[in-house]
């Protein structure tokens, strides 16, 4: 690292400040002044609140009690923040968690660098700049994910640095990332402090080798500061040499009491014994791409074997093939002696794996988490109990035995997965970076269990690491890189062989060697470096911010086929699906008649219901049990009962009755069919008179003749398929918006709306720009469907109708908007958008009865909800011909929305997590 002088000035003052999730305290009183001018670190491991109290001092989280003021300005007051924001760069925690994985390397800095308003030409050197530092400029057009995990961080500190900060803030920025990565992400760091040399930098970190190179430490536990200071004064404060010995002695007693300096005693060689691994050849090949090349290698029973390699260098691929998770695509492995062979459960018996993430069941207790993994492994019920207890008493988890596993403090969570990885007693196992965010007191422990299974169980310890001190445990190590094993041996004679001091620097000469093109960055010289004489973007409404956004979001849309394909062609399904399913007209409905006259009078009668388009006769019903059957099986819709002497009756003058059974289970269609059945009725009386009199008799003083001034053929398709097309626009195009915007929530990138100038308004209209053209893209499909496959004409204006569909769809998914803003997942999100717009939609917009008849809060509702409003233009324009003078009311009313959305979408949306 750069040495710095002592500044006496601070760049964060932290003053009495708390912080809660729930019950839980993150933070706890916490006083600290940050100096300024110096890289600043927070050490402690997983869950101390090291994440937190950085997340305070940047902005992105609300201060709840206490006072932080940073760059000269209190953090709680929000126009202070929106003027530093431009001079703070945020980097939160997690392999790329502030990036785009659809979007390239180079897309992803050009959308930092217009939120942070830099033109298409200061992007440019830029961006050439920073992909040249690092080492990225190969990798340019590379999507984001598919970077390794040292790349994807490096790439997130470019976009981080693209506007040259005064205030660096990085969370744990190196976590999972190899150690070649580490320096070359450090040495960034000091390049750019070079350049900057006011630039205060406040890291946290858990890797202590690292944090030995920072100026000044403040060192957490348990959301208190307990020692702060230079890592030289903390070494000779404590009387250590070593920046992790210096923490466990600085602890409490409390969380250091028994702890002992870990000593690995020498392996005793099983002589004799096949090995527990054995690879030959081994290769792996996804398409072009050689992720494992020839790999060869062998690891002894009992021995502890450490795989140590650069990010993406096919380790993980390695042990996959290994214990069959994979097939090799050419070259063999072996685990005891036999071939690996995925089917082959005897041999996965024999083997555990503890990933990374530790693969536990939150919701059930210790106890029930080495129950389940017990069963699974197929251990003898009798066993069980017994088992259980041995574990739990080695492992020291007798105090946590009834607590849920999510409760349990990240050490103990640790302990807990290697007990359910050995609960079956397996002879090999897999850790894959099983130390990862823990301290080391914690981390000791747990290599204290390792050594007893490997020296006293004879268990073969398979593990993959970053850290330098964990991989000097092991008995041997391999260095793997670009899919190749570089050299496998033990820890001490690596670094014999290199001439090197350590075994990180060993290591990183191995790698060196093998790749030429991995090189120490040179210094810059003066003219490459970029100083930025024009203020800072202010908090005002930016378009080029905007237009960040927006293109971003349509780049992502583009690139997702199952987004795309849901936005395009959701609609044209649905059209298709609703168009011919929803129908008002009741045709075809199925009668029967149980004719107990058997006249030509009879048969008349019939006949005249039969011939009409609605009613299809099906088989005479022979008696009243089987009418009652045909009914009940829903075989008929209608059943008629003619009695005896039906004719005689007809021609004596007197008025025979005829019954009517109608199936009243939908009572719309069962209505309907008492209406046709009338008319018919009527029609038949009619005729039959003209017959017998010549005329028809006059029963009242005036006539009424009824005639459909729209819809003349009064078919429901003519209705329904202008219904549909406002009912699907805010549906589909309302989804689409919310999960657009909880997406950004679950993958926490919406960090990049809290941590850069970016207003909020920018924000919304940002994201929802690229949806409403996707919408209207989708609006004229539905026309052209409406038109061509359903056959119903556009009479009106198609000018008018799209400028409704346009303030429609600004509408709808402005109502997306504002649901993403009450919901965190996108299943939460997707569920509450979908039953709030068809709810709405459906039952109080008009679409199956007019707005002005109802009554209470479903009138209020259909007057507040803008499908309303289209579903009157859609079908004026569709079936009353009309234009832009006869709606302009109703374009009024739905541009109406359009603001009053934002505005809600704004209140609700924070510009701070909570």
């Amino acid at each position: 690292m750069i040495p710095r002088a002592d500044n006496p000035a601070c760049v964060a003052n932290i003053d009495n400040v708390s912080h809660y999730y729930g019950k839980t305290v993150a933070l706890d009183g916490v006083d600290l002044n940050i100096p300024a001018g110096c890289m600043a670190g927070l050490i402690g491991p997983d869950g101390v609140g090291k994440s937190s109290l950085l997340a305070l001092i940047s902005g992105v989280r609300k201060i709840q009690q206490g006072r932080i003021s940073v760059l000269g300005g209190d953090m709680g007051d929000r126009h202070h923040r929106a003027r530093v924001c431009p001079s703070i760069a945020y980097m939160p925690q997690g392999l790329g968690r502030n990036l785009y994985m659809t979007l390239s390397v180079i897309e992803n800095l050009v959308f930092f660098g217009r939120l942070f308003g830099r033109n298409r030409a200061e992007r440019k050197k830029r961006t050439d700049e920073l992909l040249a530092a690092t080492g990225l400029q190969p990798f340019r057009d590379r999507p984001a994910g598919k970077l390794s995990g040292g790349m994807k961080q490096k790439l997130g500190l470019c976009c981080a640095l693209i506007h040259d900060p005064d205030l660096l803030i990085l969370d744990e920025p190196t976590t999972g990332v190899d150690p070649l990565s580490r320096r070359q992400f450090w040495q960034l760091i000091d390049t750019i402090r070079s350049r900057r040399r006011g630039m205060g930098v406040i890291v946290s970190t858990a890797y202590m080798e690292e944090a030995e190179g920072f100026d000044w430490l403040a060192a957490m536990d348990a959301g208190r500061i307990f020692a702060t200071g230079s890592p030289g004064q903390l070494m000779e404060q404590t009387g250590t040499r070593d920046l992790d010995a210096a923490f466990i002695r600085l602890l409490p007693e409390e969380k250091r009491r028994g702890h002992k300096q870990l000593v690995v005693p020498p392996r005793i060689s099983l002589d004799g014994g096949p090995p527990a691994i054995k690879a030959e050849g081994l290769t792996r090949v996804f398409g072009d791409f050689t992720a494992v090349d020839h790999v060869n290698f062998e690891i002894a029973q009992g021995e502890i074997f450490g795989f140590l390699g650069s990010n993406g260098c096919g380790k993980t691929t390695t042990m996959k093939m290994l214990t069959g998770l994979l097939p090799a695509s050419e070259g063999r492995a072996m685990l005891f002696n036999s071939t690996v062979d995925a089917n082959d459960l005897s041999i996965r018996k024999r083997v555990g794996f503890m990933s990374q993430g530790f693969s536990l069941y939150t919701e059930l207790t210790v106890y029930q988490n080495l129950e389940l993994h017990a069963r699974l492994f197929h251990l003898p019920a009798e066993r069980i109990p017994g088992r259980i207890q041995e574990v739990i008493q080695r492992f020291h988890l007798v105090d946590y035995e009834n607590a849920l596993s999510s409760s349990l403090p990240l050490g103990i969570r640790q302990r807990l997965s290697l007990a359910v990885a050995v609960i079956h007693g397996p002879e090999m196992l897999i850790l894959d970076e099983p130390t990862s965010g823990v301290d080391p007191v914690a981390r000791d422990q747990f290599w204290e269990l390792l050594i007893e299974l490997s020296r006293r169980d004879k268990v073969t310890i398979f593990v993959s690491t970053h850290f330098m001190n964990e991989a000097e445990r092991c008995d041997r190590i391999s260095l793997m890189h670009a899919g190749k094993v570089l050299a496998s041996d033990t820890p001490a004679a690596l670094i014999r062989a290199r001439g090197k001091d350590t075994l990180q620097d060993a290591f990183i000469d191995y790698l060196e060697t093998a790749d030429k093109k991995i090189s120490t960055l040179e210094p810059p010289t003066e003219e490459s470096v970029l100083f930025d004489s024009r203020p800072r973007p202010g908090s005002g409404f930016s378009p080029l911010r905007l237009f960040g956004y927006a293109h971003r979001e349509t780049l992502e849309i583009r690139r997702d086929p199952i987004r795309l394909t849901f936005a395009l062609m959701g609609t044209v399904i649905l059209m298709f699906i609703m168009g011919y399913g929803i129908t008002m007209d009741v045709e075809n409905i199925s009668f029967a008649v149980l004719d107990y006259d058997q006249t030509p009078e009879s048969f008349d009668y019939i006949q005249n219901i039969s011939g009409s388009r609605y009613f299809v006769e099906r088989p005479s019903i022979a008696g009243q049990a089987e009418l009652e059957q045909r009914m009940r099986s829903s075989e008929l819709s209608l059943a008629m009962e003619i009695p005896a002497g039906f004719g005689k009756d007809l021609k004596r003058g007197r008025v025979p009755e005829v019954g009517a059974w109608i199936d009243g289970a939908m009572p719309f269609r069962a209505e309907t069919i008492a209406g046709y059945l009338q008319g018919m009725h009527y029609a038949y009386l009619s005729e039959l008179a003209i017959r017998s009199i010549g005329r028809v008799p006059r029963t009242t003083m005036a006539d009424i003749e009824i005639r459909y001034r729209y819809n003349q053929d009064f078919k429901s398709i003519y209705a329904m398929v202008p219904a549909v097309i406002p009912l699907l626009l805010i549906f589909i195009p309302a989804i689409l918006m919310a999960l657009g915007v909880v997406r950004e929530k679950e993958l926490g990138s919406i960090t990049n709306l809290y941590a850069t100038p970016v207003t909020r308004l920018e924000f919304l209209i940002g994201k929802q720009l690229p949806y409403i053209g996707v919408s209207m893209i989708s609006f004229f499909g539905l026309v052209l469907l409406a038109i061509f496959v359903f056959g119903v004409p556009l009479k009106g204006s198609f000018m008018a109708l799209t400028l409704g569909a346009v303030f429609y769809v600004t509408a709808t998914t402005g109502l997306g908007l504002l649901m993403s803003a009450f919901t965190n997942t996108q299943i939460a999100a997707l569920a509450v958008t979908a039953i709030v717009t068809l709810l709405a939609a459906v039952n109080f917009s008009g679409m199956t009865h007019p707005v002005s008849s109802m009554e209470g809060v479903g009138a209020v509702m259909g007057k507040f909800f803008p499908t309303t409003y289209f579903l009157i233009i859609s079908r004026g324009v569709f079936t009353k011909a009309l234009g832009f003078s006869e709606l302009s009311r109703y374009f009024i009313a739905l541009a109406a929305f359009i603001p009053v959305l934002t505005t809600l979408s704004l209140i609700f949306l924070k510009k701070q997590e909570k």
